[in-house]
């Protein structure tokens, strides 16, 4: 899907109301906790909404921009207003992929990434890496869409006989024991559906395509299953056409390590 975010850039803002619905619910999470990070980054962070409120929530942070698009990232770019880009205080910006992050371990207070690691097939050595490159205190904070997403166009195909060729997402309680694994402590995990509504079946597809998500969201089926499904797509009480998306939200800290690199076992002992 590197092509499609990348050819996306210039649209994508256009149809982003999801992504910046879940980054404003993320950030009323970041308003419970008590964190003052040195050095923040956004993975997966599209445009730069996401970069730009961390900025001015820790405006002493310096903040890191990353994203797979190079596209994504000039549009970062011509975001930043010209000042900041002059005084050296706009992001820094980073053409990564999360699984191989080039940052240095133990190097992050806070990790953000909204609505990016569902696209993985495995989420598990993304987390890994975040694990490493957060500090020992360290707070990863991120959502991604869950499995009861599209609920509304799976039952459509399952009433007409047609595949369902929608991308399957993991539910939180696989992310959550995939987040112990990679070596966090104690996530929390919690859900909340949101429902987007559409005249018609050409506007959600012209908004999954302007976001770069069409074929890696729907799959790929001969046009004509297509119309078979939106026709049987339920329009709701005022005639249009209802989309849920179930989005999981989680976050974990990094805690102390329990072994050294050596493999020896760290016990600390505590006056009483």
């Amino acid at each position: 899907m590197r092509g499609d975010f990348s050819t996306a850039a210039a649209t994508y803002d256009s149809a982003a109301v999801l992504a910046r619905e879940v980054g404003a619910r993320m950030a009323q999470r970041l308003d419970l906790v008590k964190i003052t990070p040195q050095r923040i980054a956004d993975i997966g962070c599209a445009t730069g909404d996401g970069i730009r409120a961390l900025q001015a929530r820790y405006p002493k942070a310096q903040a890191i921009a990353l994203d797979y698009a190079l596209p994504m990232l000039r549009a970062v770019r011509r975001a930043t207003p010209r000042l900041q880009r002059v005084m050296g205080r706009g992001p820094r910006l980073l053409n990564a992929d999360v699984r191989a992050l080039p940052l240095a371990a133990n190097s992050l207070g806070l990790v953000w990434s909204n609505l990016m690691l569902h696209w993985l097939d495995d989420p598990l050595p993304a987390f890994r890496e975040m694990h490493r490159v957060l500090e020992v205190g360290g707070l990863l904070c991120f959502a991604v869409l869950g499995p009861d997403t599209l609920k509304q166009i799976r039952d459509a195909a399952t009433r007409v006989g047609a595949g369902d060729t929608a991308r399957r997402f993991l539910d939180m309680h696989d992310l959550g024991d995939m987040l112990v694994a990679a070596g966090f402590g104690d996530p929390v995990m919690d859900m909340e559906m949101i429902t987007l509504t559409y005249a018609g079946p050409r506007a959600f597809l012209a908004d999954q395509r302007h976001l770069g998500v069409r074929d890696g969201l729907l799959g790929r089926q001969a046009w004509r299953d297509w119309r078979r499904v939106f026709d049987a797509w339920e329009p709701d009480a005022d005639g249009r056409l209802p989309a849920s998306f179930e989005v999981v939200f989680g976050h974990a800290w990094k805690p102390e390590p329990r072994q050294i690199a050596d493999g020896r076992a760290v016990i600390s002992f505590r006056p009483r």
